[in-house]
């Protein structure tokens, strides 16, 4: 795993340490996105993704009162237009985020807002305190979201809603955050972390490969129509035969026992 981490701390918990969180640690500036996290947050998921001993990953922020509070102002006042879009089209944390087959959950401690809250959208997961305030507040700056605000937020919840969050640059609060499906849960600031990590080793238990196989079958529903994502959805299925872990779940269930996977 990535030594001399700059920006992240990480931390293997739960079950058999399969649960990775990554910590962003910047609580001094409420954790907001600058280029070394991007870099360090891509290449740590790139690693992640090939490890067998990680599971289930959970993003969140250093201190009690930012997930990640935005992007770091101070790199964009002296920033071209080709600059600005050489460093969006590099190593880009988002893109990690979306390409890792692993189940991702975001749990949001706080303010969650501009690439904070892209990186939330890019998980597959969000896990909010009652104390989070989500947001785009780019078109405050004269800018637009650049790390996939525009498209994922559309299509979580809806073009409409995502127009009035975007186009007025006004953050919610977690209640109305779960209301409208922004995220999908809501705990008492002093649960969240035990109630995230509940939720992760459940999935930890699973077989790794079936939760792998199971997450792209998910995310095709919204990248392809209906008839593709169904065949999709029988080609996977089938996967899982080719699997010692799906004889493991079938002998465990009539044996009635718990099944012990291994990820083969």
């Amino acid at each position: 795993m990535s030594q001399n981490l700059e920006t992240l701390l990480v931390e293997r918990r739960g079950y058999q340490n399969s649960v990775v969180i990554i910590t962003i640690n910047r609580p001094d500036k409420r954790n907001a996105l600058n280029i070394k996290i991007r870099e360090e947050g891509a290449r740590l998921l790139e690693e992640l993704n090939t490890d067998e001993s990680a599971r289930v990953v959970i993003f969140t922020g250093a201190g009690d009162k930012a997930f990640i509070a935005g992007a770091d102002i101070k790199e964009f006042a002296d920033a071209s237009a080709v600059t600005q879009r050489d460093v969006m089209r590099g190593r880009s944390l988002f893109t990690a985020v979306d390409a890792f087959t692993k189940p991702i959950i975001a749990m949001i401690n706080g303010y969650c807002l501009g690439g904070g809250c892209e990186l939330a959208l890019g998980c597959d997961m969000r896990f909010a305190s009652e104390t989070a305030l989500i947001g785009q507040p780019e078109i405050n700056l004269g800018l637009i979201p650049g790390g996939g605000g525009t498209q994922r937020m559309a299509r979580l919840i809806g073009e409409g809603r995502a127009m009035e969050m975007i186009l007025t640059g006004d953050a919610v609060d977690a209640e109305t955050a779960f209301n409208i499906g922004l995220v999908d849960r809501v705990f008492p600031a002093a649960e969240l972390e035990a109630k995230t990590m509940d939720i992760a080793n459940k999935i930890a238990e699973k077989s790794p490969i079936a939760v792998r196989l199971a997450k792209e079958a998910i995310k095709s529903a919204s990248r392809s129509n209906l008839d593709e994502g169904l065949r999709r959805e029988i080609d996977l299925f089938a996967l899982c035969f080719s699997t010692e872990d799906k004889i493991e779940g079938v002998s465990a269930f009539l044996e009635k026992r718990k099944p012990e996977f291994k990820g083969r």
